[in-house]
């Protein structure tokens, strides 16, 4: 809590981090989301304390890592997996030896090491490429072993940084999809740095918008869309701004079986003009925004009676 970190670079001070607050709650998957250099990959660093904070505290499952050091803090820190952005791999290693390594520093017995491997490459679907090396894998291939060797040691929590970056859409899905997986089957805590709104929207049931070290916004996903003026919002689902005093933007996060614009136009006698907007799943729900031109001498009446069904409406800018 609390976080800042200052470089000292060429005589000058660089603020990596400044005073950022994040709390991520047990089983769930929390995105933070950034352009390049907002932040992200140095607050990975300082929650497992790869980094140091110059200033705040970081507590992960219950224990204060900032008060640790030496053998307790590396104890601490095997509580805590690591996905990398490419891999990180040990090319002269097989699959299996590749998620044996934690276990090896560990000091595990091979018996045990070798149902290890065999139980988590079950898991992320490798069974049958143990006796591989990473160059005769693809790209989703070798992150799934980084995400087996990640959960080689029982981590209750898992750190992704940018894992899906380096791949293409069809095997970002299916990661996704595997790390979703994980988090249901596993009860495993996941916070993802990414800087791709596509990864918020499938997997994220929480969400922090992360700008020049600063958190922007934060909170669940489908509580941050129905927000007024929410940049999350307007980031999964961008409309077209539109310069004229009749037009609003209508935001929905549930489903509804009443047709309400058909509703709308017949009830308060408005011309209703659809110019934009899109319909998606978010955090298990369906979540909709549409940008829309209302006018009519009961067009106040209109709008309130969408604002009284559940929707939120602001003036389209």
């Amino acid at each position: 809590m609390g976080l800042h970190k200052v470089y000292r670079l060429k005589g000058r001070q660089v603020r990596a981090l400044d005073g950022v607050d994040l709390r991520v709650e047990q089983g769930e998957v929390y995105g933070v989301v950034g352009q390049s250099g907002a932040g992200k990959s140095t607050l990975l660093r300082c929650v497992n304390l790869l980094e140091r904070p110059t200033l705040g505290t970081v507590t992960v499952d219950g224990t204060e890592l900032t008060a640790l050091r030496g053998p307790r803090l590396r104890a601490a820190r095997r509580r805590i997996g690591m996905v990398h952005q490419h891999f990180a791999l040990l090319s002269s290693r097989t699959v299996a030896g590749n998620v044996a390594f934690p276990l090896e520093v560990a000091g595990t017995d091979r018996a045990e090491r070798r149902r290890r491997v065999g139980e988590l490459l079950e898991l992320v679907g490798l069974s049958d490429k143990a006796r591989a090396y990473p160059a005769q894998l693809s790209g989703g291939q070798k992150q799934r072993v980084g995400i087996a060797r990640a959960l080689a040691s029982n981590p209750s929590v898992l750190l992704s940084d940018e894992a899906t970056s380096a791949l293409d859409p069809a095997t970002t899905e299916s990661i996704l999809d595997l790390l979703r997986g994980l988090n249901r089957e596993l009860g495993l805590t996941i916070l993802l740095i990414t800087h791709e709104m596509d990864v918020i929207k499938r997997v994220c049931d929480s969400a922090a918008i992360l700008t020049d070290g600063t958190v922007r916004e934060s909170g669940r996903v489908i509580d941050l869309i129905g927000r007024p003026g929410s940049l999350l919002a307007r980031s999964l689902f961008p409309l077209p701004a539109v310069d004229h005093p009749d037009a609003v933007h209508l935001t929905y996060t549930r489903s509804y079986d009443e047709p309400l614009m058909s509703e709308l136009t017949r009830r308060y006698d408005v011309d209703v003009n659809v110019l934009g907007g899109a319909i998606e799943e978010v955090s298990g729900h369906a979540v909709g925004r549409l940008a829309v031109r209302v006018s009519g001498a009961r067009r106040a009446d209109a709008l309130a009676w969408l604002d009284g069904k559940g929707l939120l409406v602001e003036a389209a800018r």
